[in-house]
């Protein structure tokens, strides 16, 4: 038996697939947040924050370091708010830090 593979682009295979349909609407919602939320935070912050995943009511937002994540913390009222007002079901935002 000799079979062919062939390349298939990203885009295809989340097609054929619902669980990679999933993983990449979940993808695409994480960064939608992000975009939302990037005006309440302080511009010395935006490069030290990043999307990171859903799951169900829980968002994670990953830092970059100790001090980052600190200061996030305290506007995390505040950017819950914001995604709710634009229909995101959000109960809580996690933080993690990524070190290296």
């Amino acid at each position: 038996m000799h079979r062919r593979h062939q390349a298939v682009s990203l885009h295809q295979a989340a097609q054929d697939s619902p669980t990679f349909a999933r993983l990449s609407e979940l993808v695409r919602e994480s960064s939608e947040r992000l975009q939302s939320i990037q005006p309440l935070l302080p511009e010395s912050l935006l490069p030290a924050v990043k999307a990171g995943p859903v799951d169900g009511a829980t968002w994670c937002l990953l830092v970059s370091s100790n001090a980052a994540a600190a200061k996030v913390r305290q506007l995390l009222p505040a950017l819950q708010s914001h995604l709710r007002s634009r229909g995101w079901e959000v109960n809580s935002i996690r933080l993690k830090v990524q070190i290296g």
